[in-house]
């Protein structure tokens, strides 16, 4: 019987684990320590493992060259007899990480970390990294990232003010129940991408609603594009919506020119006054709408665009439908998401706030401390119709503005036709101004008169006058107190 070698047989039983290591394996697992070996020291980091009770068993040469120590002579020490303040073997007891903390080495705050390492559910070694960053470094980094942060946010909101609108619901003002169900119905319509017509008596503020919709919804930071259909010349007309390549007509830009479709991709094209759109280009219009395509006019390549459409008009497209002068179907492609705004004689609860609203940005905009208005300029505000609706307010409180003489309205800085309850049209045959100015005077003189029952001393503070003008004022248009006209 042959006889095994014993000195062979130890020399081939070499284990490692469980798995019996023969010399090619011996060397893989030397190349592969000595990897790992130059991975830690090649990080710029402080490295420094450590076994569950706090041993270390690998220390990298950056972590000594900053420490003054000799790496190698650190493997067995504690951790403790190493490094002041060290964690290390709290973390192995305890097992929970440590993140980002701040630790006090060689009169330095650093930024440490102290990861647990396991096995089977149990801690066998700490992973500790010391970054070679002061933490007043690392907070100017953190006050770098929040300042780019708010300065991102202050593009942004650039971004949209410049490429987009000025108005939002909050700029829509107003109580009536009439507004307010038409801002809930608004803010569904923003909310996806249907088309939007806007009807309303001319100055209701349609443009404010198309933008708010705009606003509000996932198109905000792409263009707002306004197209005034009755504004464009008819032969200018598809040049402007749709563009024009180089050459395409006389007098046509060198480089050719984008259209208004162009320019609104990803956006909102605004169709104001989309009742006066000739007949001629409606059909190309529908087109556009339909297809979100087109050409430039003298071109031949077909340009893609997404948007968004809202249209605006204050004519009554459904009678001009059996009359011809607008296309039924634009009109039902259009009419997606009808929103009507009703004029202002119908939301009297909405005057006030607005011209309160109005007065406020006057006085911000011309620097000027708050401006009021006394009970019977609001009084004869509720009264007038408006029929130039929430533009005509505005004008009228602007020019009431620049005649008044301290920081209350009062009743003689309005045009005088607002002074005559029931009757708010200004006289077509007075044209004389000082004939007008008379009429103005001896109203507001006569309307504060009776709303104070004839007391002179109130009347003449609620016309901002000093008495003794009253009585001159009064005596020059032959009012006495039985003066009834």
């Amino acid at each position: 019987m042959k006889k095994t070698d014993p000195t062979a047989a130890k020399s081939s039983n070499r284990h490692t684990g469980n798995r019996t290591l023969r010399p090619a394996d011996k060397s893989g697992l030397q190349q592969q320590l000595e990897m790992f070996k130059l991975i830690m020291d090649s990080i710029y980091n402080g490295i420094m493992v450590t076994d569950a009770d706090g041993y270390i068993t690998h220390f990298n040469k950056p972590y000594g060259q900053y420490l003054g120590l000799d790496p190698e002579e650190q493997i067995g020490r504690h951790c403790t007899e190493v490094i002041e303040n060290t964690r290390m073997h709290i973390v192995a007891r305890t097992g929970k990480p440590e993140i980002n903390q701040s630790h006090w080495i060689k009169g330095q705050s650093m930024v440490v970390q102290r990861i647990p390492i396991r096995k089977n559910g149990k801690v066998i070694a700490v992973f500790g990294q010391v970054m070679f960053k002061n933490v007043k470094d690392v907070g100017k980094l953190a006050k770098a990232l929040s300042l780019l942060e708010s300065k991102v946010k202050l593009y942004e909101e650039e971004l949209i003010n410049l490429r987009s609108t000025r108005y939002t619901f909050d700029s829509i003002i107003g109580n009536s129940q009439a507004i307010t169900s038409l801002k809930k119905e608004a803010r569904k319509a923003a909310a996806n991408q249907f088309p939007v017509l806007i009807t309303g008596e001319s100055g209701t503020g349609k443009e404010l609603f198309a933008q708010a919709i705009h606003h509000a919804g996932r198109r905000k930071l792409y263009p707002f594009v306004r197209i005034n259909c009755s504004a464009i010349p008819r032969d200018l007309l598809e040049s402007e919506l749709f563009g024009y390549e180089k050459g395409a007509f006389t007098g046509a830009g060198s480089d050719g020119k984008p259209g208004k479709f162009e320019i609104a991709n990803h956006g909102t094209v605004f169709l104001d006054e989309i009742g006066d759109l000739p007949l001629e280009m409606q059909p190309k219009l529908l087109r556009v709408v339909e297809e979100k395509e087109f050409e430039r006019v003298g071109g031949t390549r077909m340009i893609r665009a997404d948007f968004r459409i809202i249209a605006a008009t204050n004519q009554n497209l459904q009678e001009m439908l059996p009359e011809g002068r607008f296309r039924k179907d634009l009109f039902y492609r259009l009419n997606v998401i009808p929103l009507h705004i009703p004029p202002l004689r119908q939301r009297r609860a909405d005057i006030l706030p607005l011209a309160r609203q109005f007065l406020k940005q006057m006085a911000q905009e011309a620097t000027l401390p708050e401006i009021k208005t006394d009970r019977i300029v609001e009084k004869a505000l509720r009264q007038y119709d408006w029929p130039g609706n929430v533009r005509e307010l505005s004008n009228i409180l602007e020019r009431a503005l620049s005649s008044s003489e301290s920081d209350i309205i009062r009743l003689v800085d309005l045009p005088f036709y607002l002074h005559r309850t029931g009757k708010n049209t200004p006289r077509q045959n007075q044209t004389s101004i000082k004939r007008v100015q008379a009429l103005a005077e001896k109203e507001a003189i006569l309307w504060a008169l009776k709303e104070t029952g004839n007391n002179k001393a109130r009347a003449a503070k609620m016309l901002g006058i000093h008495r003794t003008l009253l009585y001159k004022k009064m005596k020059k248009y032959d009012i006495s107190l039985g003066t009834k006209s």
